[in-house]
């Protein structure tokens, strides 16, 4: 499967586009929307670098999402590469989400598990708890 043009939308929104490399709220030098590989302080990309970059990132989530068990609807697949595009594919391969994916169980279960991860630095955060939310809603779709 690939990213709905739903998803693509959805994840511009929720990122933002920096055209000039930042920190993000956990000290990750970060550029475009949420590219984080090679970025460095004082770089500089343009606005198709940044869809460029998009791609780029979204087809390495894409490939990990289709690995996984139990994400044969699109509004799933898509919860899960927006879950692992903001948080990293080690963190979803470790977590119980994964496990509640995989195993099968009730939905209202593993939306409650998306719901879990909205924290950053040991602060909660308005903009995952949106985040998560609009996961757990596209996962039940």
């Amino acid at each position: 499967m690939r990213s709905s043009g739903k998803l693509i939308e959805y994840l511009k929104r929720a990122e933002g586009c920096r055209l000039s490399a930042y920190q993000d709220g956990v000290g990750v030098w970060t550029i475009g929307y949420g590219h984080t590989a090679g970025v460095k302080p004082g770089d500089r990309i343009t606005q198709y670098q940044a869809e460029q970059f998009l791609k780029e990132d979204l087809s390495s989530f894409e490939a990990a999402a289709n690995k996984v068990r139990n994400v044969a609807t699109q509004g799933r697949f898509d919860a899960v590469v927006d879950f692992m595009y903001n948080l990293g594919i080690g963190n979803f391969n470790k977590s119980t989400l994964k496990k509640y994916i995989e195993s099968g169980r009730a939905v209202w279960e593993i939306q409650e598990q998306f719901l879990r991860w909205n924290t950053a630095g040991g602060k909660k955060l308005g903009g995952l708890v949106s985040r998560r939310i609009w996961e757990a809603a596209r996962f039940a779709e």
